[in-house]
């Protein structure tokens, strides 16, 4: 493995930097999440034009066909200035899903409008058991003539009232895996009613799904009926190498800040970076987030080479990332003093997204388990 990113790679990351921090720095996350305003279109549109939408997306889909790395490299810089909206939601989650595993057709039909922005979309798997495995997946598909009729609910859905598309786990068969399918499914479609869910990270916004008897075509289903899970699977993968990714650049700001933030302030008639306590607080700081970044590296660079071990590097990365910008998150808000926590002061804000972020897609505890069965699979 070369820990070093490519000369592309870092001419990516230092692309991705200039963008957001001219185009989204703080002050205008703040103004879009504290004013509970919509995503700006001319932002999500510059970020499709610089071909973001569809960095990993196959080629013949409108995307740039790249891979995790890539993706990561521009998450991480995403992280570092909590960009909210629908990014991570739309191309990590949905199309990642369908990439993943729908037909050549439908990858066909759906990608390429991803790709160019002209459409958001999220992924509802979650539900009120609060379980990332399949066993959570209760939302019952029945049949119905030639389609299904969704029936059930699903919680935490990112980004779900901004989505022109809906990536909906269901269960159109008995208990365990083989019985989960993914359907495409129309937000605006009749049965179908979003509400926004109350939550302490406002650059991230999360809503309940509810489908009250929605009439889907056999179409509609993403792949085959009952083959979702194994493709799930895959995604998730993914997507906690991606999350990892954003935790690590949002942990990297807090550090940062809190050094420059240490160096000005004064106590005693001296900076308080020049006190013993806040000079360890910080190193502590530097080797959590440099853990943070070589786990989620390497899980990155496991899923770009498919490594036999890319689902343990991922969970590896995702619990202790989560636990990391955790920390890191605290302990700046602890630099700061009682100025962190204000409203109008940053660390705050990563704080909250630190929180939010542990239970994304999982909590550290569940991803050790997952690290366990891993390593002592049952017979």
């Amino acid at each position: 493995m070369d820990v070093r990113l490519s000369d592309e790679q870092e001419l990516l990351r230092g692309s991705v930097r200039e963008f957001l921090e001219r185009e989204c720095p703080l002050a205008r996350t703040r103004e879009i999440a504290e004013g509970d305003l919509p995503f700006p279109a001319d932002l999500w549109k510059a970020m499709a034009q610089l071909g973001w939408m569809g960095l990993a997306l196959p080629e013949a889909c409108g995307g740039a066909g790249l891979g995790p790395i890539e993706q990561a490299v521009v998450l991480e810089e995403m992280g570092r200035v909590l960009l909210p909206g629908p990014y991570f939601a739309t191309v990590v989650l949905a199309a990642g899903a369908i990439a993943e595993g729908g037909s050549e057709e439908q990858q066909r039909r759906l990608l390429p409008s991803i790709a160019r922005g002209e459409r958001a979309a999220s992924l509802a798997l979650l539900e009120a058991g609060g379980r990332w495995d399949a066993a959570g997946v209760q939302l019952e598909a029945r049949a119905a003539g030639s389609g299904f009729r969704l029936t059930g609910a699903k919680r935490f859905v990112p980004e779900a009232d901004a989505a022109g598309l809906l990536l909906v786990a269901a269960r159109t068969g008995g208990a365990g895996e083989a019985g989960v399918t993914l359907f495409c499914v129309d937000p605006e479609a009749p049965g179908v009613t979003r509400r926004r869910i109350a939550f302490g990270d406002l650059t991230r916004r999360v809503h309940e799904v509810r489908f009250d008897g929605v009439a889907l075509g056999r179409e509609a289903v993403l792949g085959g009926v009952g083959g979702a899970w194994p493709v799930l699977e895959r995604l998730l993968d993914r997507a906690r190498v991606a999350l990892a990714a954003e935790m690590t650049g949002a942990a990297s700001r807090v550090l940062e800040m809190s050094v420059s933030f240490a160096r000005t302030r004064e106590q005693f008639g001296r900076p308080i970076g020049s006190f013993q306590a806040i000079q360890h607080k910080c190193a502590d700081m530097l080797l959590q987030l440099e853990g943070a970044r070589s786990a989620t590296w390497y899980a990155a660079w496991t899923l770009a080479e498919g490594e036999p071990d890319a689902h343990l590097a991922a969970c590896m990365a995702k619990a202790w990332c989560s636990e990391a910008f955790a920390r890191v998150a605290g302990d700046g808000i602890q630099i700061h003093g009682g100025l962190g926590f204000t409203w109008e002061q940053d660390p705050q804000l990563y704080y909250k997204r630190a929180k939010a972020s542990e239970l994304f897609l999982g909590d550290a505890p569940w991803h050790r388990q997952l690290i366990a069965r891993a390593l002592w699979p049952t017979s």
